[in-house]
């Protein structure tokens, strides 16, 4: 299977590629590449069997800055149209825990991703904004899958700048299954998912129910 990646050299696109080397990555980078040029997304794009939307400016654009890039938006724009002009059938986005506020959540319930979102900042308003846009291209054709990616970083292990940290730790394996599990698949119940990625981590606020057969098998427990 032959998968267009887009921030294939950032730490979720270094941990997808590493987990899966079963999968020919068609890596789409600066400075290479752009994905603000839609002629340059949509001529890399054709022939692939699906796509991993990942590249996003964090410089100007995260949870923190309060800022927003639209180039963001418009490399997001930029892909679901060549993918869909292209043919392309199944197309994974970097969505984002910050798409819904969790910061007052007292359960018990888990929160359900199809809740209506709330996002956390500006950062978390453009993820929301990726997400609504799956929608529309779902209705389409697109089999759009939005995964919230909560605590994966390079180093594997939960943040420890973050009270929350062991809540919200994602393990490399748990990632990469999930990404398997997705690209495997064979359909996309109504063309749209969201999921929320995740380990099961004691304490964790988030529902990871899911149509993919995924159950995260790592997790922090205390």
């Amino acid at each position: 299977m032959k998968v267009f990646l887009t921030g294939a050299s950032g730490v979720i696109g270094t941990v997808i590629r590493a987990q899966l080397p079963q999968y020919d990555f068609l890596a789409f980078d600066l400075p290479n590449h752009d994905a603000r040029n839609y002629n340059d997304v949509l001529t890399a794009i054709a022939g692939c069997d699906a796509a991993i939307h990942l590249a996003w400016d964090t410089r100007i654009e995260n949870w923190k800055t309060g800022n927003i890039n639209p180039d963001n938006s418009l490399m997001t724009f930029n892909v679901y149209t060549a993918a869909l002009a292209s043919g392309l059938r199944r197309l994974i986005m970097a969505s984002s825990v910050h798409a819904h506020d969790y910061a007052y959540w007292k359960g018990p319930d888990l929160i359900d991703p199809y809740v209506l979102p709330t996002p956390d900042s500006p950062y978390g308003a453009s993820k929301v904004f990726m997400e609504s846009l799956g929608r529309y291209f779902s209705k389409e054709g697109l089999e759009v899958i939005c995964i919230r990616f909560m605590g994966l970083n390079a180093d594997n292990r939960p943040s420890s700048n973050d009270p929350q940290g062991q809540k919200k730790w994602f393990s490399h394996r748990d990632c990469g299954e999930l990404i398997k599990a997705i690209l495997e698949a064979r359909s996309v119940p109504n063309n749209f998912v969201i999921v929320h990625g995740v380990s099961n981590n004691t304490g964790r606020m988030h529902d990871i129910s899911n149509p993919f057969g995924w159950m995260p098998k790592d997790g922090m427990q205390f």
